[in-house]
């Protein structure tokens, strides 16, 4: 997970009641696992995510040291579970796939009960997801990543279950924050994601890319840029003297040419400039100057 921010993975107790439940056990990361999963991420500088779906699993990523806690989108009506992760008083990541709108205020609010009686709170992103592996790109709907925005004003991200990532990439310009994107070493792997997954090479491409689309956003005011002002002079149009003029002469539509470059009275000032006086001689095909001109 080289130039990825965390690495995310998933705890969950089975019980017996699963009707996947010999996979589930199969595939369920024990304590012992986390905690050297752990140790290799701190050891890597990479951020431990797991996502516990039941309490004692999140007492133990808690006591192991966990920093940040990720609600999954199957538990987003599980208040219980939700309140007693918030009382852990850490940054929480709210996945919000298969919900309605309603449903995601309600989960915010069972965390600000908990949140509001602290004297500053953790902060709290809530991230847009369609829970479908993978996502049709017909029912992504990202502009639920700006609804959630104006509706809660928090942190946004978005849950990526999209083949690419180029759904992922639009996400970014749209304004998420946070991104979660499946990740397998092989997708050959056995396991029911690894088809949907990013293998490493194209995570860390996807990674660049999302840096490169945070680059791009800029600060949303319309000017040139920096590297666009030399350019600017070369092809834009000034007002230039289609024959040559003498001093107290009056400038008339026929004495004006528009040509590149852009270095001298712009050519939006034509109709001004005509009925000026010049104010001294003009050699034919000369740009003119605003010190050549004065009023008659």
């Amino acid at each position: 997970t080289t130039n990825a921010d965390k690495a995310r993975y998933q705890i969950e107790n089975t019980g017996t009641s699963e009707p996947q439940i010999e996979m589930l056990r199969r595939l369920e990361l024990s304590p012992n696992v986390h905690k050297g999963l752990f140790a290799y991420c701190r050891q890597r500088n990479i951020s431990f995510l797991s996502t516990p779906f039941d309490e004692e699993s999140a007492d133990m990523l808690d006591d192991l040291g966990m920093e940040i806690f990720k609600i999954p989108s199957g538990e987003i009506t599980n208040k219980p579970l939700i309140q007693h992760i918030a009382s852990k008083k850490k940054p929480i990541i709210l996945s919000t796939g298969m919900s309605y709108l309603g449903e995601v205020e309600n989960a915010i609010s069972w965390i600000d009960e908990i949140w509001n009686t602290m004297d500053r709170k953790p902060q709290l992103s809530v991230l847009h997801c369609v829970s479908s592996y993978p996502a049709r790109i017909e029912d992504v709907n990202l502009r639920v990543i700006n609804t959630i925005k104006m509706a809660f004003g928090l942190c946004v991200g978005y849950s990526d279950h999209t083949m690419g990532t180029e759904i992922t990439m639009a996400a970014v310009a749209m304004g998420a924050k946070v991104i979660e994107k499946h990740f397998t070493l092989d997708r050959d792997m056995e396991g029911p994601d690894h088809k949907a997954s990013l293998e490493p090479e194209e995570l860390e491409a996807m990674v660049t890319a999302i840096r490169n689309v945070e680059r791009a956003m800029g600060d949303g005011i319309k000017k040139p840029t920096r590297s666009e002002n030399d350019l600017k002079k070369t092809v834009r149009r000034s007002l230039v003297t289609a024959k040559e003029i003498k001093a107290g002469d009056t400038i008339s539509p026929n004495d004006i040419f528009i040509k590149r470059p852009g270095t001298g009275i712009s050519a939006e000032f034509k109709d001004k400039v005509v009925g000026m006086k010049s104010g001294s001689d003009i050699s034919a095909d000369s740009v003119i100057k605003w010190e050549d001109l004065k009023h008659a």
